[in-house]
């Protein structure tokens, strides 16, 4: 059981298309056995402007784990191509931020170029996971070549148009039976009033299977397994299943009936906001800070009222009222250690250390929040910012930061204080049905296992399935045809992805 962002064989989308990484060099940096005095790291810049070596908040950091820092920060658009480069080079830093299990890490990793913590972590406190299940979902077949950079375990929700279902008198839905009823008003019964057309549920163009999408969420919710099923100890592709051609059928239904918009297979996911907030549509699932993002759109166009206009509610259960909740993988990536530049096990320990104290309540507060007094005002155990030019910086500065960050133990930080009440009690809401569907989330039991076929072909296989899908919603094949494609996934080489996956599964005492 473990998380669904990961693909068949357990790798990230698009893994299949990337090669394997050199292990370095000579070493350039590394290689040297000499003590580490300067941490030397590469991470993603997700903003316009890299933090000033000289800002205040890298001096802090600085002082906080004992030494000098070297960061090269590289554009996340072009991040993927510059680890490859590094990796092969001569110059390879000490920590190197990896944002996601791909191909590339893999073999790296599996190859030796990075340090195997599977069973050094645990001398680390801050370090050590908090949740097994998400730490072996985040593993490569069972071993840790990083610290997993935490995440959410839970972020799905349907956000729907709060006025509309006033206006209709309908209740927030708590099935998917539900959920096709108020679809099915909110294009039939004029919910806007006015006599505008529109549509109930909002579906954009979705790549991918298997990646917490609109679609994979209905799949879970009708009881389809998390990506892999695991029978009596063996693996099975979910879509296989019985329970993925039921979801399917329901949600054609809707798209038959016309409760989801016509241009679901080419709607950019970009604009996925504008036709719930302009009153074309009035569902969207997706993940809850969707609906948080939606609320502030109004707050901006409507202050007195714009809390009239959008509710959440978690997961679905299926008609017989079963509850199976989709869950995040847990974790976006990891912080790894390259041995060519850490060869020693003192030189490891030097850079875990530091590590070690990032991940500390004051380490992950000087990463996540910034500077106290700064940027930021601590009330309520929340943090308020801080206006002004010198707040600004500083904040920037974090958001780059926070890259570095594990929080594998636990998020520490401080949570961002709502800006008045109204948006604290949606976002209460969220958190009260998170929470609540953590007890019925249904993990991934592949997570943690990687077929090398799958890291080969997986693109164009899980291809056969996405258009497969799509092709039977649109009603451009039946249930025959669909069945037909998915046994050319079986036969275009899915099987030996599945008897991979159930060597390395069966290996890794399931």
């Amino acid at each position: 059981m473990f998380s669904r962002r990961t693909l068949l064989g357990g790798a990230a989308a698009g893994a299949s298309a990337l090669g394997l990484a050199a292990c370095g060099g000579s070493g350039g940096s590394g290689g040297s056995t000499e003590e580490i005095t300067t941490l030397k790291i590469m991470a993603p810049l997700l903003s316009e402007t890299a933090p000033d070596p000289e800002g205040q908040l890298q001096k802090a950091i600085e002082e906080f784990i004992g030494m000098p820092m070297e960061i090269t920060w590289v554009p996340n658009s072009s991040y993927g191509e510059r680890v490859t480069v590094t990796m092969a080079s001569d110059n390879i830093p000490h920590v190197m931020v990896q944002t996601g299990k791909d191909a590339d890490f893999a073999r790296t990793a599996e190859a030796g170029g990075y340090w195997d913590l599977t069973d050094i972590l645990a001398d680390y406190p801050n370090l050590t996971p908090e949740n097994e299940e998400i730490a072996h979902g985040a593993s490569i077949n069972g071993k840790m070549y990083g610290i997993f950079r935490g995440r959410d375990a839970m972020r799905a929700a349907v956000i729907l148009r709060k006025d509309w279902l006033a206006n209709l008198g309908l209740d927030e839905p708590e099935t998917t039976d539900d959920l096709k009823e108020i679809a099915r008003a909110f294009t039939e019964d004029d919910p806007a009033g006015d006599g505008s057309a529109t549509t109930g549920l909002i579906i954009p163009a979705w790549a991918g299977y298997g990646n917490n999408g609109p679609y994979d969420l209905w799949e879970a919710w009708h009881g389809t397994a998390n990506v892999w099923k695991d029978e009596g100890g063996t693996l099975s592709p979910a879509f296989l299943a019985p329970e993925f051609l039921e979801a399917n059928t329901a949600m054609r239904e809707m798209v038959e009936a016309g409760h989801v918009n016509k241009d679901f297979a080419t709607m950019d996911a970009a604009t996925w906001n504008d036709p719930f907030f302009t009153g074309q549509g009035g569902i969207i699932m997706d993940v809850s800070s969707r609906g948080l993002a939606l609320q502030g759109l109004w707050k901006d166009s409507d202050p007195e009222n714009y809390t009239d206009y959008v509710t959440m509610v978690g997961n679905l259960k299926n008609p017989d009222g079963t509850l199976w909740a989709l869950p995040t993988p847990g974790y976006s990536g990891y912080v790894a250690v390259p041995k060519a530049s850490v060869p020693t096990e003192e030189q490891l320990a030097t850079v875990l250390t530091a590590m070690d104290k990032l991940a500390s309540e004051e380490g992950q507060r000087l990463l996540n929040n910034g500077l106290e007094g700064v940027n930021y005002e601590v009330e309520n155990d929340m943090s308020v910012p801080i206006e002004g030019e010198e707040a600004d910086v500083v904040s920037s500065d974090t958001s780059a930061f926070a890259q570095l960050g594990t929080a594998s133990n636990g998020y520490l930080a401080l949570t961002v204080a709502p800006t008045d009440e109204n948006d604290a009690a949606l976002g209460e809401k969220r958190d009260a049905f998170h929470e609540a569907d953590l007890d019925s989330a249904v993990f991934n039991p592949g997570a943690a296992y990687m077929s090398e076929s799958y890291l080969q072909n997986g693109a164009i296989l899980d291809q056969i399935v996405v258009d497969a899908r799509l092709k039977y919603l649109a009603g451009e094949i039946d249930e025959s045809g669909l069945t037909a494609e998915l046994e050319r996934w079986e036969s275009s080489g899915g099987q030996q992805v599945v008897d991979e996956m159930n060597e390395l599964y069966q290996a890794g005492g399931n």
